[in-house]
This record gives structure tokens, C-alpha cells and sequence, in this order.
């Protein structure tokens, strides 16, 4: 099959818009390839110290320089239940490099915050510069010079997305992530949602809402919802950064080992003195990147990827936009159910099919580039392939052509939708993402008036106050990244979805995120300019006719003289007190939302320079 005519097009455009800054990261890139294996430019000092704590065997392999040694870069923490599994990876793999002569070392470890824990609580506010913040601890590990290759250990939200810039900018080096797998399938998400309405509507009590989401949230592993941390998995997946299939096999999975293994493995074949030298750097470029984001249409995947997208490109020298995002969504069949487009899991998900069968459909359609590089070679077919024990040994077979549940994961031929779940929405009140694909037909056009809050505590205390019964839109102000970090606002979802299932027209507007979780209620979020940088949103009243329409892709206001309003002001108080001050800097620098909301100066810009001699 013939490429898409706009996958081909919207990559074309992607590829020119970053046609300086792309050769500056390559050139860069290739300057460190060319300087030859890294521990060679060490002194004896350096390496004395870099293997001073090794074991006998080890330190011999490292002392001699004839051994490749990979890295491990983890997110390893045990209050986190999808990185819990990574306590024992280091030593599976250098347990599997010693068999093959190498060595592997923990190069460093990042923070892993779970955006459960702290959703609708002060620490979200910290949570999306963490991305920036993983990325930044990714590169202080590997810069001790000591390593072939990488392995990435991470899973969720921000935590993959800021691997994943660390590593492209030691993109001169191979990069495999190695993921643990989501929990087994516990309480239905559906009921779960029920339950936490219930109890925003008063209905039941804490005791009732904490046994559900215990039920719902039980084991080790990650979430089984298809939010940002499942999305990260499609994407490493489909951009060809994991051991094919290696997604969404459970921790307790005998397999999963296994793919460990061959994870470790794998990188060792892949070190510029291995058999089939792969860095990072060619494989994440401008194919990939698109190949992302249809797989992010076609699953119906997170909202907050329209930042980290950006934000990954752009620390390989590839800049895009929402406009790419919002062009391959229009032809981009919408081919999975999975929560909260559905009732269905992520187990539920892999069972019917899974992101092998996603991946031949997309590719059988012409609406993936195929020719790409991937850690198992060349070629994104590779993907179409499921690992399983054959007596003992971990290997491949072509995965199913036909979905075991069609209620769950669809041909291309036979989709849930022709166009993919998320869209852009442009007018005078900004620019803004929403996703639609869990969005009734009926609920994607609400017209009514606004109501203005500051914070999502206001708005929740209106909520039990009695006062949102009507149809209005929620304008929830200042959430932006230079406001307070821009902090997920999912424990609105029961509130406003209570008052939608009573009949009421409502709709939120933000220029803060909603999780990957949330679903029914439309939310045009990420508005920018946000309203701390006198974007817009800081002009809007209480009472002003607002006009959101998913369809046409509007998000309208209309009064006279709103273009000559005086703005509202941010309160910086409300930025204090549980670590916030600390990112007093980030805020302060942050990137608008369709640049990816970056709080490291300069990233993906074209700023390499030779050094000018005196």
C-alpha cells in the first residue's frame, strides 16, 4: 500500500520546518559517533573510579576495555505501582550480559512521581516539570562517559517523555526502554467511575470510594486504564524503541523476564563495536515522529501527548505542531475502545489483538511509514509480531490478522470512527486541544454561559455548594505553565460528569491538563496563550456566552469590547509550600503548550555553534 497522501505531506512539511535544527542535532550526533567508543577518551582516573565498585568479573572486563558495558537509567521507586517490577531489572540484565561478556551498570536513577497520588492535590503542580527534571537526571547519569548503550527503565506519565529526552541527546548512543507491564485486570474501570460519581454527588461515603479504587488499583504494574502511561507504551512501541510486543505483558508474565532479558541483549548487538550499530539518533526522526502521532489517533490516546510529543521531537531537532497533529487526525480511523473510550482495559486490549494488530492495519493502509529503523531492525513490521515460550525460549510469531473482539479493536475497514479522537480548536478565546473520541455526539457542541474560577478547589466548592446546576462552561483560569506548572485537573471529571448525566449542557475550558483517564465531558484544554501570559481566558467573565464546538473545531466568545478588557491577575501566593518555590525557574521560562512546554532553554533550537577564537 501507497502512502497516505497526507501522512506523506504533513512528514514532508515536518521535515523542512526542521531541516537547520535537525542537521544541528545530527551533526552533533555524529561529531560524538566519531569520537569512538566513549570510555576511550576516559583517563585511568576516570575509569579507576567509573569500575571501583564492581565485582571481580566485572571490573576485570571493564579494566581490560575489550567488554561492552550498557547503562541503566531507572525510575525504580516502590510506591509507584507501575515501576515496583524495576527493583529486581538490573540484576536480570547484568545477569544476562555476563553471559554474553559485558558488564551493566546502573548509570543513575530519576524521580517517578504517580500523578494518582498526587491528582487534585499541591504536588501536581510539580508533575509535568518532573518530565523536564527526568530528562535533566538522564543526562547527568550518562555523562560520566562510562557507557555503550542504554537501557531506559520507566513507564508512566511524565516519566517516559523525559527519558526519552534524555536519551535523544545522547542520541549518538543505542536506546532500548524496557517497560514492566500492566497490573492484571482488578476492578472495571466503568464501575470505578460509577462509584467516584456517587461520591461527588454525596451518595456514598470515603469508605465506599477508597474499596473501589483499592479494587481497581491492586498490584504491582501499571494502571490498566488507557491513559498517558498505556500511551507511552503504544508509543515506544510503534516509534520502535521496545523488544517487539513487550508493551503490555504483566509483571507476573513469565514472559516478561524473558523480554528483559532480551532487551539486555539486544542493546549489546546494537553498541557501535556490535553487529548492527543503531543509536537513538537515527532511529527517532521525522517518520517516527509522525508514526507517533497516528498511533496516538488511532488508539484514542492521551491529550497530554499533544505536549510531550513536541517536546520529544524537539529534543531531536524536529519541530511540529498542533496543525500536524490535527491534519493526521483527519484521516486517521479511530480503531480502539479502550477506557475511557470504552469499558474495555488494556488487557482486554492485548487479548483482542493488541498493538501488533494495530500496527499491520495501519501499515496495510498506507497510514504508517514502514521504512524505518527500530532497536529489531529495519523495517516497523517487526512490530507485528508477538513473543511467546517456545519451550523455554523466548520467541516471535506474526501476530493475529483479525481482532478477537471487535467491541474492543477494529480494521481499519470497520473503525469506531473514520477520524481520529483528538482535535484542534482555534478562536478568539485561543487555541486548544480536546479529545472527542470518548465524547457523545451530542455533548461535542455546548453553547452556555461562562463561569470563572481561579482554582479547581472553587470550582468543586460551587459544585457541592448547588450552584453549577445549569448549563454553563467552566472557565478554569491561571493552570497554565507559568501559572502553577499546569497540574491535571481529573478530579473535576465526577463532578462535571454528574451534572452532564442530569441533563445539563456543560464543558470545560482550561489552560491547564486533564488526565489521560478522563473522558466524557468536553474539555478544551492546553489553551493558549494562557491566561498568565494575558492570554484570552484572562479577559473572560462570569456570564459571557461561550461557544465550544468540537465539530467545526471553535472555541468562541462574543461581546463587544473583549479585546479591550482589563486582565486578571495571577495571584503568585497559591505557588508556595510543598516544593512548588523550588520550581520557581521553570515557571518562569516555560514554554507555551504547543511548543511542548519546556523549562530548559533553547532545546531543540538551532544554538550549536562552533566556539568563536579570540
Amino acid at each position: 500500500m501507497s502512502l497516505n497522501d497526507t501522512l506523506h505531506r504533513v512528514t514532508e512539511r515536518v521535515r523542512e520546518r526542521s531541516r537547520a535544527t535537525r542537521r544541528a542535532y545530527l551533526d552533533q550526533m555524529d561529531r560524538a559517533i566519531g569520537e569512538g567508543r566513549n570510555r576511550d577518551v576516559l583517563s585511568c582516573g576516570n575509569l579507576a573510579h567509573g569500575f571501583a565498585a564492581c565485582g571481580g568479573a566485572d571490573k576485570a572486563a571493564l579494566k581490560d576495555g575489550g567488554s561492552a558495558n550498557i547503562g541503566i537509567i531507572t525510575a525504580y521507586n516502590d510506591m509507584l505501582s507501575a515501576h515496583q517490577p524495576f527493583e529486581t531489572y538490573p540484576d536480570i540484565i547484568r545477569d544476562e550480559l555476563r553471559q554474553h561478556g559485558a558488564v551493566a551498570q546502573v548509570a543513575g536513577g530519576v524521580p517517578a512521581m504517580c500523578d494518582g497520588v498526587t491528582q487534585g492535590q499541591d504536588g501536581m503542580e510539580l508533575s509535568l516539570f518532573s518530565r523536564d527534571v527526568i530528562a535533566m537526571a538522564t543526562a547527568v547519569g550518562l555523562s560520566h562517559n562510562m557507557f555503550d548503550a542504554a537501557l531506559f527503565l520507566g513507564v508512566c506519565d511524565k516519566i517516559v517523555p523525559g527519558l526519552m529526552m534524555g536519551a535523544l541527546r545522547f542520541g549518538h548512543l543505542p536506546a532500548i526502554f524496557v517497560p514492566a507491564g500492566p497490573m492484571r485486570s482488578g476492578l472495571p474501570n466503568p464501575e470505578k467511575a460509577r462509584v467516584r460519581q456517587l461520591y461527588a454527588e454525596g451518595k456514598v461515603g470515603r469508605e465506599a470510594l477508597l474499596d473501589a479504587e483499592s479494587k481497581s488499583y491492586h498490584s504491582p504494574g501499571t494502571c490498566t486504564f488507557y491513559g498517558t502511561a498505556n500511551s507511552n507504551q503504544m508509543l515506544m512501541e510503534i516509534m520502535g524503541l521496545h523488544v517487539p510486543g513487550s508493551a503490555f505483558i504483566n509483571p507476573t508474565d513469565p514472559l516478561r523476564d524473558k523480554l528483559t532479558r532480551a532487551a539486555a541483549k539486544r542493546a549489546l548487538e546494537l553498541v557501535h563495536q556490535g553487529e548492527d550499530f543503531t543509536p537513538i539518533a537515527h532511529v527517532v526522526d521525522e517518520r517516527a515522529i509522525v508514526n507517533a502521532i497516528v498511533g496516538l489517533h488511532a488508539t484514542g490516546g492521551s491529550t497530554n501527548h499533544t505536549i510531550h510529543l513536541i517536546a520529544i521531537a524537539r529534543a531531536a531537532g524536529i519541530a511540529i505542531n498542533w496543525q500536524d497533529f490535527d491534519e493526521l487526525a483527519a484521516v486517521t480511523p479511530l480503531l480502539c475502545r479502550v477506557y475511557p473510550n470504552g469499558p474495555a482495559d488494556v488487557n482486554h486490549f492485548h487479548a483482542a489483538g493488541g498493538l501488533a494488530l494495530v500496527i499491520r492495519e495501519l501499515l496495510d493502509a498506507g497510514l504508517l511509514h514502514g521504512d524505518v529503523k527500530t532497536v529489531a531492525g529495519d523495517g516497523l513490521e517487526h512490530y507485528t509480531r508477538e513473543p511467546y515460550d517456545n519451550d523455554g525460549a523466548l520467541a516471535w510469531s506474526e501476530g493475529t490478522r483479525e481482532s478477537a473482539n471487535l467491541d474492543v479493536v477494529r480494521p481499519v475497514a470497520e473503525p469506531f470512527s473514520a477520524d481520529g479522537g483528538l482535535r484542534v480548536l482555534d478562536g478568539n478565546l485561543g487555541r486548544s486541544v480536546i479529545k472527542v473520541s470518548a465524547v457523545k455526539p451530542e455533548n461535542r457542541v455546548v453553547e452556555a454561559p461562562a463561569v470563572v474560577f481561579e482554582s479547581q478547589d472553587d470550582l468543586m466548592a460551587a459544585f457541592k455548594a448547588g450552584e453549577l446546576e445549569r448549563d454553563f462552561v467552566a472557565i478554569l483560569r491561571f493552570q497554565g505553565p507559568r501559572a502553577n506548572g499546569m497540574p491535571e485537573l481529573h478530579k473535576l471529571t465526577p463532578a462535571l460528569g454528574s451534572l452532564q448525566d442530569r441533563g445539563f449542557k456543560v464543558a470545560l475550558v482550561t489552560d491547564g491538563r486533564m488526565s489521560g483517564a478522563s473522558g466524557k465531558v468536553p474539555a478544551a484544554i492546553h489553551v493558549s496563550p494562557e491566561a498568565a501570559l494575558g492570554g484570552p481566558l484572562a479577559r473572560v467573565q462570569t456570564g459571557d456566552m461561550i461557544t465550544l464546538d468540537a465539530e467545526r473545531g471553535t472555541l468562541e466568545l462574543v461581546a463587544d469590547g473583549f479585546e479591550t478588557r482589563e486582565l486578571a491577575q495571577l495571584d503568585t501566593s497559591v505557588t508556595l509550600g510543598m516544593g512548588r518555590e523550588l520550581f520557581t525557574g521553570f515557571r518562569a521560562v516555560a514554554s507555551a503548550a504547543e511548543e511542548g512546554a519546556i523549562s530548559i532553554p533553547g532545546l531543540g533550537e538551532n544554538t550549536i555553534q562552533e566556539p568563536v577564537m579570540a
